[in-house]
């Protein structure tokens, strides 16, 4: 619940500072960098030279974005880095506890129906706290869209618990890092977000990267 909610939290920050476009491939992209830092230095694991070749190409596609891909001020930018890479932060958190926590289970549905209903409690909480009943008005111009992004998340959510209960949570948590892509593509189609040559080239190299360090 509480990597769960730092998530929301940051995600939502970063949002308010930057472009989709721009902070999602930083913040999925990351999780990844975060993950082989960790096994290389304190760890001490050994990875292939195609991993490390992914993990290269990777840095090197977060970098460009961070520098590159956006069209805000640079006060509004780095605050944004800064949410963008927190987030990265809870999410390989909260991938290794939901993927131990669904096996300790047995169960993939049921761990992901009641993180769902309990992940609900802090958030409002916390809205509460900040903006008291009067901050939940605009809520109600928003209701449709949001139960729609609410039932999406939760099915997207319980297909990932599930897959990490049957393989290995590494390479689940890579295949769905994949999602840059239709990110990228939302954020240009939907929301009209310009997508220039910095950020395709950026997406590929995350994405490439993403396929080698987890592939090979």
């Amino acid at each position: 619940m509480a990597l769960h909610l730092g998530y929301y939290v940051c995600l939502s920050e970063a949002y308010r500072r930057a472009d989709m476009g721009q902070i999602y491939p930083i913040a999925r992209g990351s999780a990844p960098l975060l993950t082989a830092a960790i096994a290389l230095t304190l760890l001490h694991e050994t990875m292939s030279p195609g991993a490390l070749a992914g993990i290269a190409l990777l840095g090197g596609g977060v970098v460009l974005l961070s520098l590159r891909g956006h069209r805000h001020t640079a006060s509004q930018n780095r605050a944004a880095l800064v949410f963008a890479v927190l987030t990265a932060m809870t999410i390989a958190g909260y991938t290794v506890v939901d993927g131990l926590g669904a096996r300790a289970a047995g169960r993939a549905g049921s761990y992901a129906a009641i993180l769902f209903v309990v992940d609900a409690f802090p958030m409002l909480a916390l809205c509460l706290y900040r903006y008291g009943w009067a901050g939940m008005a605009p809520m109600r111009h928003f209701l449709l869209p949001g139960l729609a992004g609410g039932a999406m998340s939760l099915a997207a959510y319980w297909i990932v618990i599930w897959a990490m209960t049957v393989a290995p949570i590494p390479l689940v948590a890579a295949v769905r890092e994949t999602s840059v892509v239709f990110a990228g593509l939302i954020a240009v189609f939907v929301l009209k977000e310009p997508f220039s040559r910095v950020r395709a080239i950026a997406t590929v190299l995350t994405v490439l990267g993403l396929a080698l360090a987890r592939l090979f």
